[in-house]
């Protein structure tokens, strides 16, 4: 038997008045999402826990079956550990964005314009992060250079006891003073994002792409802060050797917390432009070396999501549907038998281009157990089918002993 799972990040919605009031999911053209939907069970889950914050690190952790209410520890960590950050016990890992702000002189003053830097490259990244490194770095704090935008911080014997460190991607065009943290503790972490306007708005880096149009990167933004994590190898969990294929280091954290393979794949980039086929290509040759389970993760849905794009939001789940489905389905078709299911962690809707915690929709076909499902997998025909889970780990028993 072999498992697939495809997660669309942030896939299901709300009602977009640029969509006509319909989701992305009701407008996207998804023909082979659909066939299987016809085919198999659809319903709901819920993937992430009332105590919890929405968002890709617990919904992902649900999605694959492990109760983030008892193993998480926070976000940062296990992007740390994808980039090979040795972590002591008591080391402090915040997630490190490269942002760009608005030029008021107050720092307090200035607005969120873009989360991610204007997709900064990750070769321009990592020069700006080696002068952040070389200018903040000493033997408390020292920054490890990521993918793009996303980077991490390590703070030696710090404290998670923060008060509230917004993520970026939450404030989109809003002034962000109120949503800097008033707590004492977090004074030395607001300081070093204060400096480092001043230290990254002349940077050569952002001067080059001012000079061609590009947003810069002229701050950091800290946030995501958390402790080193411990997750139950899923070979163990489980009893199948899995892999995860993903653009992001927070995926492939999970992926090397839980000892599952995580291959690199060339021009993964997390949004819209990624390579999809590589992915599908990638998922193939996990199963060709003897993988049972293989976890697709694809993030372009939900940077759509963040960035107000409805139109780029339908265009990827259609993406996904040409380029990703095709090429693994017609591998698994080689066994006797497989099983695929299809979810976001979440949803990112297009009118608040954040996280929400509501229940998704699942789809789950089985080759050799055909069900009677649903013409088109949408948030409401799989809400209708009155299919429940009330977490991810109980869809996940349900979609690997069923």
């Amino acid at each position: 038997m072999k498992y697939l799972v495809v997660l669309y990040d942030g896939m299901a919605d709300y009602p977009v008045p640029e969509l006509g009031g319909k989701t992305p999911m009701e407008v996207a053209k998804k023909p082979n999402f659909d066939a299987l939907g016809k085919k198999g069970v659809v319903g709901i889950v819920k993937t992430v826990a009332d105590s919890l914050k929405p968002g890709s690190d617990v919904a992902n952790l649900s999605a694959l079956g492990y109760d983030a209410e008892k193993c998480y520890t926070g976000r940062s960590p296990l992007e740390a550990v994808s980039i090979g950050v040795d972590l002591a016990d008591d080391d402090v890992t915040m997630r490190c964005n490269l942002v760009t702000l608005s030029d008021e002189e107050k720092y307090e003053d200035k607005t969120m314009v873009d989360y991610s830097a204007g997709d900064i490259s990750s070769a321009e990244a990592a020069e700006i992060i080696k002068s952040v490194e070389e200018y903040f770095g000493n033997d408390i704090f020292r920054f490890y250079n990521g993918v793009s935008y996303r980077h991490c911080l390590v703070w030696h014997g710090g404290t998670t006891d923060l008060g509230a460190m917004t993520p970026p991607h939450d404030i989109s065009g809003r002034v962000i003073g109120e949503y800097l943290s008033a707590s004492p503790n977090a004074k030395v972490l607001l300081d070093m994002m204060k400096e480092s306007y001043d230290l990254l708005k002349d940077h050569p880096v952002n001067k080059k792409r001012v000079a061609e149009g590009k947003r810069p990167a002229n701050s950091i933004w800290l946030w995501g802060e958390g402790t080193k994590p411990s997750l139950e190898s899923f070979y163990d969990k489980f009893g199948l050797k899995g892999s995860i294929i993903s653009a992001v280091d927070l995926l492939k954290g999970i992926g090397g917390c839980a000892k599952m393979n995580t291959p690199t794949v060339e021009g993964a980039t997390g949004y819209i432009d990624t390579n999809f086929e590589g992915k599908a290509q990638a998922a193939v040759e996990e199963f060709r070396k003897g993988q049972d389970f293989v976890y697709i993760h694809i993030e372009a849905t939900d940077e759509c999501g963040h960035r107000h794009e409805p139109e780029n939001k339908v265009r990827a789940i259609e993406i996904i549907d040409q380029k990703v489905l095709p090429i693994v389905l017609a591998e698994l078709e080689k066994y006797d038998d497989y099983k695929v299911m299809i979810l976001p962690d979440h949803p990112t809707p297009i009118v608040t281009m954040t996280h929400a915690r509501d229940p998704v929709p699942f789809m789950i076909y089985h080759k050799n157990d055909e069900k009677q499902g649903v013409d088109t997998v949408t948030e409401k025909t799989a809400k209708e089918t009155g299919v429940y889970f009330d977490s991810g780990v109980d869809l996940m028993k349900y979609f690997l002993d069923q």
